[in-house]
């Protein structure tokens, strides 16, 4: 398979992007900073003072960079316009470069979603709207016609780490969803609404959850939502990583690993296998025959430790992949080449 790069004056501007609109993130830090401790990992939080009331916010997880970031919050402050101006010629430069820009309606909507904290908060976007932002991450360039078969949004959390996290979006997602025209569809026989469909473009916007069981509706405190539980979901969003949507001068969102989407996406495939969603199934093989000989050539091990990963959760992880597996030979022969 003959993959197109992108340039290198286009990685370098996208990585570049990417470290500027974190930078906008901590340069937003108002109080000071507080650790806190859950199922051994360490969460971190700004406190500050509104009135006589003190307030906490989720800054994420701890981490070497973020907390680089945060003790440089001042500075950071202080270089906000120059941020700003250098986004947007960044912005200017992918866009020339050949980067598929987000379209305006899932633009504005990821723009709202960021603003109210929905990605701080956990949130993280799966499907083809994440798939297509692996071209800054990976620095391949993708085919039109490939992301343009579905307008729908697809964004899930863990259901834990949303309880757990104390914190809540500043705007709720279905507010924001009326705003764009978003009508909610309750479940059948469930009045908890977990995806919402606009009606002038058919395009659906879900919230997922990973489910350990039973696939019910459950609900995500912090994003304010209820979101449908779905099996192997968990190992899609664990340990996600941050992108940027090329709507105006950047949105920053989060996506999974590539390596995880990819291995994911040969699971849900058989899955779909037969039914209603065969078409589906077609593009989800598409997918991670793609992202695989990608990350084939250039992260191996990464791609073997998310395959290893998965093999080892059980017989129906692996007949699932090798179900998928048997009518993407070259794919199968590329996993095998990295283990």
């Amino acid at each position: 398979m003959q993959i197109p790069a992108h340039s290198r004056p286009a990685v370098v501007a996208y990585q570049d992007l990417l470290r500027l609109h974190l930078d906008e993130s901590a340069a937003a830090l108002l109080g000071s900073i507080e650790a806190r401790q859950r199922n051994g990992r360490t969460y971190l939080y700004e406190r500050f003072r509104i009135g006589t009331e003190m307030k906490s916010r989720y800054l994420g997880e701890e981490s070497d960079d973020l907390r680089a970031r945060l003790d440089k919050a001042q500075a950071l402050k202080a270089e906000a316009d120059q941020r700003r101006a250098r986004m947007t010629r960044l912005a200017r430069t992918l866009r020339a470069e050949g980067f598929i820009a987000t379209d305006r309606e899932t633009g504005s909507m990821l723009l709202a979603f960021a603003r109210a904290g929905v990605f701080r908060l956990g949130g993280t976007l799966v499907g083809t709207t994440a798939y297509s932002l692996y071209q800054g991450e990976l620095g391949v360039r993708m085919d039109h016609e490939d992301l343009a078969q579905t307008g729908d949004i697809d964004l899930a959390s863990f259901e834990r780490l949303s309880v757990a996290l104390d914190d809540k979006v500043e705007e709720a997602p279905a507010d924001i969803l009326t705003a764009l025209k978003f009508d909610p569809l309750p479940g059948i026989g469930d009045q908890q609404v977990w995806k919402w469909r606009q009606s002038h473009s058919e395009t659906m916007v879900e919230f997922l959850t990973p489910a350990f069981g039973e696939e019910t509706v459950r609900p995500l405190p912090a994003l304010g939502v209820s979101a449908q539980a779905l099996n192997y979901l968990n190992f899609l969003i664990a340990d996600p990583i941050p992108a940027i949507a090329l709507y105006r001068n950047g949105v920053l969102v989060q996506i999974p690993r590539p390596e995880r989407f990819a291995i994911h996406k040969l699971i849900v495939a058989d899955r779909r296998k037969g039914g209603p969603d065969q078409l589906k199934s077609r593009k989800d093989r598409a997918q991670a025959e793609f992202l695989i000989a990608v990350l084939a050539e250039d992260r191996p091990d990464e791609l073997a430790e998310a395959y290893q990963d998965a093999l080892s959760r059980g017989p129906r992880w692996r007949a699932r992949i090798a179900e998928s597996l048997k009518r993407l030979p070259e794919t199968e022969e590329r996993l095998s080449g990295v283990i």
